[in-house]
């Protein structure tokens, strides 16, 4: 195949985009036990002993003693420790691989799904920060996890994968198959090299049998072949490279307007099953579409459709004829294969016009044509409402203007006579010519065209006002006159043509674009549903409503105009188009009676809803010229809602994480902070029976009071999570408030000195007393609960312009670096800092609470000199009384 393309530009603009980026090379297996991690390992040490600079991000060794040998002299990323539903979870610490920058990284299980409160829910998504960043990346990968085929893998294994990789990232990858044959592997699993005895024993039973490990062996060495064979095909379209370069079959089958073209494509289907290729369904646009019948338009989208339910890619390319569009396409594509119909057709036409099909056989030697019969082809019959337009010839307005343009011409060329020879008079009458044929149609440029020569002849030619003709080399002019007039007709009616293809094309990738970009606009599923009823309402000029599935029924979400409401036919049409994947309602073959069409949007997961389209005149629902672009938008549409469920469904599962982690939390904070007062009470009560001392009275108020702030603190929390803080503002003395705290915290702060260093002019402060009392109450019993013994706690007011600060600063281990702001959550207690210790994590979390609510601000920091940790309130020019009224004196 002749190829003088130039470079693609979307090639070089997506190779141009991987500059600076890291490289991705996945090490592909069928199954556990195939070697993987050793693989990964072997490479990651030969690159080493190379002089790259390499480090292990995470390794799943699985108690493997060879894989853990080869392990030792690398250089290993100590983990993140995550605390997940009481237990302590080792995962990839990301962030310390970016500071660390190495060359590469082997990071072992792609798909693993990180503990909650990790950066990324799942692990690719970190090595596609690493990649980000230019780091080089190893990893592993199980071809059972990817996402395209885990509907495939379920179907004969009987086990649903939920941790998944989007084929996207493979489609970045460089992918090496770490292969062995299924007996060896069986093998490998008997001898305990893949799980322990009683594991293996279960999964030679259902997942490792050899039916299952032969058919995910096909499917892992066919799916790296697809990989490869699309970095090919990038590279060479990237490099404008001839030839379609066969290393796998690649089919294209030619999609039209006729019913036969069903045939076409499920030929196409049991091709490409057959030589296990991928295939694309592509259908040429052409002028002619324009004139195409609503059925034949159905008849198109049904086609389209139905190569998509069957596994096609689908494409709608504009062209200037359909060999053209078709040999074109099928180049871009680097097609090894053309699926196309031949109806019969007469001689005259075919002189006429050619064959599609017998050209193809001359110019594209090197792809193989499949040609199937398909019958007659339709005549001109069928296409009533053609001649319901203004006419078979086109509007009688634009003869018209043809006519008194060659007028125009003609009371011109009489004037320029005595000027000009009579032969350059001829050339006045193009002007009319090119003007019909670019600005009406070819058949009134034909008109033009003759009734130039006509007014060239009898205006003149002598004998002027006649159509005779005397002298024999007139007859030439009239002659080459009407010749160019039919050509130059037909060329600048073709460029009008093509202009109007491109401009239609140019409207509707204008409106999907917004219709996109609309989609991504919005943040919610309420805004989402109506902002796709009132752009399809728009951009189609329909009604429109959309529902979703539910128990009792289609439920009707959003509508454009807002106030349709739907009777039972509609409601059951659309139950219809859910249960069936199918269109339902008017237009369709199901359920006619209804003045709605239905159609479901579809995703991978199943149908999320229905689309519903009526016209306000009652007519039919959608016109056949919009079906292409309603397919396109109802795509946009099912990607978009698919997209919101997934982050509905995100946030749910870190809601349901998040709430684990808090009953967690309260049952380990309530075991011990509970339990161990409460020991001490029963301890000193039995004392005190045989003898009864003060000090075991002191000490049973003491655990008394802290049972009693512990259960305070839960109501707090509670009725800040809640939204029910009662509130009482009055002008409070910041003087009297700090002393009242810390005489009420005096036990708690045993064997620590209270520095107070507030300056004396401090002005009174708008607050509630109450709140701002618990506030000091648990930033005191923080302070004195963590520094170390014997240190002064302070307390320091300090003034700012438009601001006062009120600080708590002990002296201790201080606050980890960058976890300023967690000691502020529920039920958070660092590790490796001075909030170690026992408590129940609500202290600060009341502190921020109760702040909010007053108008005030809470943060945490450092302290350097001396080190510990600083707790400071921020309390706003606005409640500060710098001067009082008399309404301000209680």
């Amino acid at each position: 195949m002749s190829q003088t393309d130039r470079p693609s530009p979307e090639a070089l603009l997506r190779a141009a985009a991987q500059e600076g980026r890291g490289r991705l090379k996945i090490f592909l297996g069928a199954a556990p036990g195939v070697g993987k991690t050793w693989e990964m390992l072997s490479e990651g040490r030969q690159r080493r002993e190379s002089g790259v600079d390499v480090v292990i991000g995470v390794v799943e060794t699985h108690g493997r003693r060879e894989t853990e040998a080869l392990v030792e002299g690398h250089e290993i990323i100590t983990r993140r420790s995550v605390d997940h539903v009481g237990h302590s979870l080792g995962e990839m610490d990301i962030d310390a691989l970016l500071e660390r920058r190495p060359q590469l990284a082997l990071v072992d299980e792609l798909a693993h799904t990180n503990a909650p409160g990790s950066r990324h829910p799942k692990r690719y998504q970190d090595v596609l920060e690493l990649l980000d960043a230019g780091i080089d990346v190893y990893s592993t990968l199980n071809i059972q996890h990817v996402e395209s085929l885990n509907d495939v893998v379920a179907s004969f294994t009987r086990v649903r994968v939920r941790e998944t990789v989007p084929d996207s990232v493979l489609e970045q990858a460089e992918i090496e198959v770490v292969d062995i044959p299924p007996d060896e592997l069986i093998e490998r699993l008997k001898d305990g090299k893949v799980y322990i005895p009683h594991e293996a024993t279960r999964a030679l039973g259902h997942f490792f049998s050899k039916s299952n490990l032969t058919a995910l062996r096909e499917l892992a060495l066919r799916r790296a072949a697809q990989a490869v064979d699309a970095q090919m095909l990038e590279h060479v379209r990237a490099h404008a490279l001839a030839g379609n370069f066969a290393a796998g079959e690649r089919i294209v089958v030619a999609v039209s307007e006729h019913g036969h073209a069903a045939g076409l494509v499920r030929a196409g289907k049991r091709l490409a099953d057959a030589l296990k290729a991928p295939w694309t369904a592509v259908h040429i646009e052409t002028a002619r579409d324009r004139a195409y019948t609503d059925d034949e338009r159905r008849q198109l989208a049904d086609n389209l459709a139905l190569a998509s339910r069957l596994g096609a890619s689908t494409a709608s390319i504009p062209a200037t004829g359909a060999f053209e569009g078709l040999r074109d396409f099928a180049r871009e594509a680097r097609a090894t294969q053309i699926v196309l119909g031949k109806s019969e057709r007469s001689w005259w036409f075919e002189w006429r016009h050619g064959s599609v099909v017998d050209r193809l056989v001359r110019e594209v030697g090197e792809v193989a044509i499949h040609v199937l019969p398909a019958g007659e082809s339709p005549g001109p019959s069928p296409r009533p409402q053609r001649l319901a337009l203004p006419g078979a010839w086109g509007d009688p307005d634009d003869y018209l203007w043809s006519l008194l343009m060659v007028a125009a011409m003609t009371v011109l060329g009489r004037l320029l006579l005595q000027v000009i020879d009579l032969s350059n008079i001829s050339l006045l009458y193009l002007v009319p010519v090119m003007f019909a044929a670019a600005t009406f149609s070819l058949r009134a440029g034909l008109f033009a065209g003759i009734a130039s020569s006509l007014a060239y002849n009898f205006f003149f030619l002598p004998p002027t006002g006649t159509l005779t003709v005397s002298n024999p080399e007139n007859v030439i002019s009239i002659l080459v006159l009407l010749g160019v007039a039919i050509v130059t007709s037909q060329f600048a009616a073709r460029v009008r043509a093509q202009a109007n293809l491109a401009g239609s094309s140019s409207r509707q990738n204008a409106a999907l674009a917004g219709f996109s970009r609309q989609l991504t606009a919005v943040a919610t599923g309420d805004e989402l549903m109506q902002a796709i009823c009132a752009d399809i309402a728009r951009l189609l000029d329909v009604r429109t409503a959309l529902l979703l599935p539910s128990t009792n029924g289609p439920d009707l979400q959003a509508a454009f105009p807002p106030e349709d409401r739907l009777g039972q036919i509609e409601l059951a049409a659309a139950q219809w188009a859910i249960d069936n994947e199918q269109p339902a309602g008017r237009g369709s073959t199901t359920l006619t009676a209804s003045d709605w069409l239905f159609h479901p949007l579809r995703t991978s997961r199943g149908v999320l809803g229905v689309l519903g389209i009526a016209r306000q005149d009652a007519g039919e629902p959608i016109r056949s010229d919009q079906m292409p672009l309603l397919m396109s938008l109802l795509d946009q549409a099912s990607i978009a809602l698919d997209r919101m469920a997934l982050q509905k469904e995100n946030l749910e599962a870190r809601a349901i994480g998040e709430r684990d982690r808090l009953r967690s939390a309260l049952l380990s904070s309530v075991s011990h902070d509970l339990r161990t007062p409460l020991t001490t009470i029963l301890t000193a009560a039995q004392q005190m029976k045989a003898h009864p001392s003060p000090d075991l009275a002191e000490t049973i108020e003491t655990e008394a009071q802290r049972l009693n702030r512990f259960v305070a603190n839960l109501l707090d929390m509670a009725r800040i999570e809640a939204g029910a803080l009662p509130m009482k503002v009055e002008p409070t003395d910041l003087f009297d408030a700090v002393a009242s705290a810390a005489h009420d915290t005096r036990i708690s702060l045993q064997g620590h000195k209270v520095v107070v260093d507030i300056p004396a002019d401090i002005p009174l402060v708008r607050v509630d007393p109450v709140l701002l009392h618990h506030c000091l109450i648990n930033l005191l019993d923080n302070a004195g609960r963590y520094a170390d013994a014997g240190t002064p706690i302070t307390i320091r007011g300090r003034r700012l312009p438009d601001a006062l600060l009120l600080s708590v600063i002990d002296e201790g281990p201080g606050i980890l670096p960058g976890e300023e702001r967690r000691v502020f959550e529920t039920f958070t207690r660092l590790q490796g800092s001075d909030r170690v210790r026992h408590g129940t994590g609500l202290g600060l979390a009341i502190v921020k609470g109760f702040a909010e609510a007053m108008g005030l601000s809470v943060e945490a920091a450092n302290n350097h000199d001396p080190h510990g940790a600083c707790f400071t309130i921020r309390l706003p020019e606005a409640v500060l009384l710098t001067q009082i009224d008399s309404g301000d004196v209680p």
